[in-house]
């Protein structure tokens, strides 16, 4: 990465961090549970986003089984938490045994390239909800208790931390070493390990980022959620939730997921709410648009206006 462009994804974090850091205000502010709902899907899109982002955007490589490990993360924080384990020590199990089960996985499954690893995640995906869905067919409730005591707060400031910690984890991993020779084998894996470059370490570390991260929002899916199916976080529009968003802001940017994920959130629940037999469609029209028109995103787009206004 340039200096130039070193800079340019530093101003980008610190004004994405001092947002985040603005939103902390807002259950002071705003008292409406609808406001403070809709800001946290966002914040849980732009960490969902931003795990997905590491791996594909940085590293080169489209999985499609994203879902399998934001729905371990899910399903293993939920079971703890309501066993007496604090929601934080089950997040973070969560998130080790996600990460752990893609490092056994991606050794095996980083052999495959292109289309033939997606192909692959995607099946991983569907194994484990398949498998989920038969173990554990009865929905999970919490406890009463439990419910007495929800508080929309406690998910929204967690959900928050969650964003910040994936904005400063891209962040940190843009401007390091590890992310340049991420960058050099999404350009070309070849020449990459003929310079000395460790492929197959550089992506496993990719997949450790990003796992951990969808883990620990999944994690907090199962801490926001009163009841669920627990085969529903494993559910594969998790994983191409996080591919539009990335694709719609910006692939392999700190920002792009951001954009995205503010946007994709905002049409999901406008368009879901103004069009409810349509909305998939209108969805899919908008995706094919922003790949053939604008490959980069809104990313892109803003580059092309910025020149314009420029000229």
């Amino acid at each position: 990465m340039s200096v130039l462009g070193a800079r340019h994804e530093r101003r980008w974090a610190i004004g994405i961090l001092a947002g985040l850091g603005a939103l902390a205000f807002l259950p002071l502010l705003v008292r409406r549970d609808d406001v403070l709902n809709f800001i946290f899907l966002i914040l849980l899109s732009i960490t969902l986003a931003q795990s997905w982002n590491i791996v594909a955007g940085y590293a080169g490589q489209v999985n499609l089984g994203h879902a399998a490990f934001f729905g371990l993360g899910a399903l293993v924080a939920r079971t703890l938490w309501i066993g007496g384990t604090p929601i934080g020590a089950g997040m973070a199990a969560g998130a080790l045994v996600a990460t752990l089960f893609a490092l056994l996985i991606g050794v095996a499954a980083f052999r495959l390239r292109g289309a033939y690893f997606a192909i692959g995640t995607l099946a991983l995906g569907e194994i484990l909800r398949t498998t989920v869905n038969n173990a554990l067919p009865e929905i999970s409730t919490l406890p009463a208790r439990t419910i007495a005591t929800y508080r929309l707060t406690e998910r929204y400031y967690l959900a928050l931390t969650l964003a910040a910690i994936s904005v400063l984890a891209v962040a940190a991993l843009a401007g390091s070493r590890l992310g340049l020779g991420m960058r050099a084998i999404r350009e070309d894996e070849e020449a990459a390990e003929a310079s000395g470059v460790g492929a197959l370490k550089l992506k496993l570390t990719a997949l450790a980022l990003s796992t951990g991260l969808a883990g620990l929002a999944g994690g907090l899916f199962a801490f926001y959620h009163i009841s669920y199916y627990p085969s529903h976080p494993f559910g594969p529009h998790w994983t191409f939730d996080a591919l539009l968003m990335t694709f719609i802001g910006g692939v392999g940017t700190l920002h792009g997921p951001v954009l995205g994920a503010v946007l994709y959130v905002v049409l999901k629940e406008y368009v879901a709410l103004r069009w409810v037999d349509f909305h998939l469609l209108i969805f899919g029209a908008l995706f094919i648009a922003i790949v053939l028109l604008l490959p980069g995103g809104l990313v892109q787009a803003a580059a092309r206006v910025r020149r314009l206004v420029g000229r």
